[in-house]
């Protein structure tokens, strides 16, 4: 027919649209079963797809946090004092009266050593230690004793403490 003759022109759009879906139709053969597994599938891509988005976003917020976490605890480990591993001065109680092995512990030399080390390891020492710079006396006392021992200034006089 010729356009235009007698029918509104929405009734032909319609009527032509609907001839052109038939032909596309029967050109494609696709079942009502294809159909719906074509949607499904569609449907099961797109949430498959959303899913992975979602799983990626958490892995990545995951390795965020990791890395802050590592960060900052790395920051606190480099901060630490560095502790020797090995003493340097003697950590155990003291004697009743003080011998030459433990006035060579106190000041951290070894028993036979001569005069100027034990001098210099008893100003080492006494530098930690001193009174006036928040020692103790009684510490002072027994590094100023570990220090006649080994000079051999005194002869077990026991401390005055």
């Amino acid at each position: 027919t010729y356009l235009g003759q007698g029918q509104p022109n929405e009734e032909i759009a319609k009527t032509l649209i609907l001839k052109s879906i038939d032909k596309i139709e029967q050109l494609i053969p696709i079942s009502l079963s294809d159909r719906v597994s074509f949607q499904y599938t569609v449907l099961l891509n797109s949430s498959t797809t959303m899913v992975a988005a979602i799983l990626a976003g958490a892995a990545v917020a995951a390795a965020a946090y990791a890395g802050k976490y590592g960060l900052e605890a790395w920051q606190a480990f480099k901060l630490r004092p560095v502790r020797p591993r090995m003493r340097k001065f003697y950590e155990g109680g003291f004697q009743a009266t003080m011998n030459r092995r433990e006035a060579a512990l106190i000041l951290g030399v070894r028993e036979s050593v001569a005069a100027e080390k034990v001098k210099e390891a008893h100003r080492r020492v006494m530098v930690a230690n001193h009174p006036d710079a928040g020692g103790s006396h009684y510490l002072a006392s027994k590094i100023n004793e570990a220090k006649d021992m080994m000079l051999g200034k005194t002869k077990n006089s026991g401390s005055a403490f």
